[in-house]
């Protein structure tokens, strides 16, 4: 095991960015960038041995500047979308920016992926390798109110799992609901569609939305509907079935009721590439899911290795509290956190092959 230190290039700032790769004895490699936080490459073998990146993103920092689809992006303060772009706590409205349609979404125009964090680097005793990466968001930045400490740390394991852990803690009751954005394609970054892709989703409900994509707070049963992925299913399928909630969101872009019990990381999900034989395991503590399929990956800015994206050539499995929670009172848990109550999450993506 072990941690490399690279050049990733210089934002449109003049600010250089860092780039940190872990990697095992299986020869799996994760990198990610003291700018943003961001996951940029998720290296792993496929039946064969032949190693792939499956995460789509770009060659260095500049690409992440922008970023406006979020690849592999740590997002926050608040994950998804907030109706209205606003939310009222201990009877204070708070205003934030409507930057999806009246909606809030993944923070504003500035998210978090658009900071530098301070980096350290650990070695554990079982020696595993972590990156850990933490800022001080400031109270009101976003228009969220206090001062929000937070840590990000990616760790890479001998078993060929990616866990992030996420904590938090603010000074005053805020919002919060941190989650990763990385878009995969388990064929490799560059390999096209997803739709052949079979997915789990160990989920018995889901949260219909309004046309603009704000759960309504009806929790929805997916049997004998197209949301239904209890059985592994191709992404294909059915995401294009004359379906109010697929067509409302282009497809798939929807938040899962997971069946877990939020007490520990359990398994909630998988995605299965059958060409290379790679499977994904996903692994959380949080109630919820987002599947989004890349339906709005519009193909106009080159990724890496000259690599144009296009629509639903990446597929997201972003762990969350759900979206609205904050506003939403019938929601499983709100994604309101009291004044010094940490927050704390983990998330894990287990890469393994099936033969």
């Amino acid at each position: 095991m072990k941690i490399t230190k690279t050049s990733f290039g210089t934002t449109k700032n003049g600010e250089k960015a860092t780039l940190y790769t872990m990697e095992n004895s299986n020869g799996m490699k994760v990198s990610v960038t003291d700018y943003g936080a961001t996951i940029v490459h998720i290296i792993v073998p496929d039946r064969d041995g032949k190693m792939a990146d499956v995460s789509l993103g770009y060659d260095d920092v500049k690409g992440y500047d922008e970023n406006g689809t979020y690849y592999g992006a740590f997002i926050g303060r608040n994950g998804n979308r907030i109706g209205n772009a606003c939310f009222t706590i201990n009877g204070v409205k708070y205003e934030l920016d409507k930057n999806d349609g009246p909606n809030n979404l993944h923070g504003g125009f500035k998210g978090y992926n658009n900071f530098f964090y301070e980096t350290e680097c650990f070695e554990d005793v079982e020696g595993e390798v972590s990156v850990e990466m933490s800022r001080l968001s400031p109270d009101m930045e976003q228009g969220f109110p206090g001062n929000l400490d937070i840590t990000v740390t990616y760790t890479l394991t001998e078993e060929n799992e990616l866990a992030i852990e996420y904590l938090g803690v603010s000074d005053k009751d805020t919002v919060v609901n941190l989650t990763n954005h990385t878009f995969f394609n388990l064929a490799g970054h560059d390999a096209g569609s997803i739709l052949d892709h079979k997915v789990f989703i160990d989920a018995d409900y889901f949260t219909p939305t309004d046309d603009n994509l704000i759960p309504t707070g009806e929790l929805r049963p997916v049997e004998g509907t197209p949301m239904d992925f209890r059985k592994e299913q191709a992404m294909g399928d059915r995401i294009d079935a004359d379906y109010l909630p697929l067509t409302q969101a282009g497809g798939y872009d929807h938040n899962y009721v997971l069946n877990n019990s939020g007490e520990d990381v359990e398994y909630v999900a998988s995605l299965y590439d059958p060409k290379s034989g790679r499977r994904m395991e996903v692994f959380t503590d949080l109630p919820g899911m987002q599947l989004y399929a890349g339906n709005f990956i519009d193909g106009k800015v080159a990724g890496k290795g000259g690599k144009v994206y296009l629509k639903r050539e990446g597929v997201c499995f972003e762990t969350q509290l759900f979206p609205d929670a904050c506003n939403e009172k019938e929601f499983f848990k709100s994604s309101v956190v009291k004044a010094f109550e940490e927050y704390s999450t983990m998330t894990v993506y287990k890469f393994s092959v099936d033969k």
